[in-house]
């Protein structure tokens, strides 16, 4: 009789998911297609670590699809860290970016796509996305915003950017100004005439936003301005998420950005 156990199943190698099919002909492109997805120099390994992870994470989206979204929201730990390092305070993710960009540290448009990323990881705290959201392509663009980010804000301050810290974090005019002109050559978004969301009118929280960056640009807000540009951020953040057209989301994020960079000097300095 024997008595020896069953030899184990042998283990079967790992296979392409079939929601991959399109995206390259075998694992080997992979590599392409992260491979200027590059760890920057004098990060520290928690960092590098959190980087180098969700670059891997989307090389193996190939076997599985949903590591694509794993890998933005994965990347976003290692930008927070750094920010909060960068700005010496401990705040929410998006009220580290507005900084940043108020500062001149990261650009307009490198911020409204960080936000993306933070307004897509909200969304699957929530529960109103799944981790299959993303396709790993738009997942490398906005793993690529991190990476980019991250390089910038780890150079060394300049003399201007010390003197900004010094007295506060005021930002640059000039970085509310670009905003407000993009802003202005940006059309309103076709067919969102009219329409609200969670009882917040796209119009009229447009012309409000609008409104009040006129005025912190033609000399600051008051007290009650400041209350009210606020509380349009905070509507912002609610709506934006339901908006599932990408011109209209994409204009209302880049809105999101031009109100909270004009908030930037009204948030009282970490102590």
């Amino acid at each position: 009789m024997n008595t020896q156990p069953p030899p184990p199943d042998p283990l079967l190698p790992p296979v392409r998911d079939p929601r991959a099919r399109d995206l390259v002909l075998d694992y080997a492109d992979m590599h392409a297609l992260v491979a200027d997805l590059v760890l920057p120099g004098g990060a520290s390994m928690y960092v590098m670590s959190a980087m180098e992870t969700s670059r891997e994470l989307i090389r193996h989206s190939y076997y599985r699809y949903e590591f694509a979204t794993v890998a933005v929201t994965h990347s976003l730990f290692a930008l927070e860290h750094v920010l909060a390092e960068r700005l010496a305070m401990n705040e929410p993710l998006h009220d580290l970016i507005g900084r940043a960009t108020g500062a001149g540290l990261i650009t307009a448009g490198l911020a409204a796509e960080l936000d993306r990323s933070r307004l897509l990881r909200d969304r699957l705290a929530q529960g109103a996305e799944s981790s299959a959201a993303l396709r790993p392509i738009r997942a490398v663009a906005m793993v690529r915003a991190v990476f980019d980010a991250v390089s910038l804000l780890l150079r060394p301050p300049s003399a201007a950017e010390a003197t900004a810290a010094d007295v506060g974090g005021t930002q640059p005019e000039g970085g509310l100004a670009r905003l407000w002109e993009d802003h202005l050559r940006s059309p309103f978004p076709d067919g969102f005439r009219g329409v609200d969301f969670g009882g917040v009118d796209l119009v009229l929280l447009d012309a409000d936003v609008a409104g009040l960056v006129q005025r912190e640009l033609k000399g600051g807000l008051d007290d009650s301005g400041i209350a009210y540009l606020w509380g349009c951020i905070v509507d912002l953040d609610e709506i934006v998420p339901l908006i599932n057209e990408e011109y209209c989301a994409s204009y209302f994020t880049k809105l999101r950005t031009m109100a909270q960079v004009a908030a930037v000097r009204y948030i009282p300095s970490a102590t």
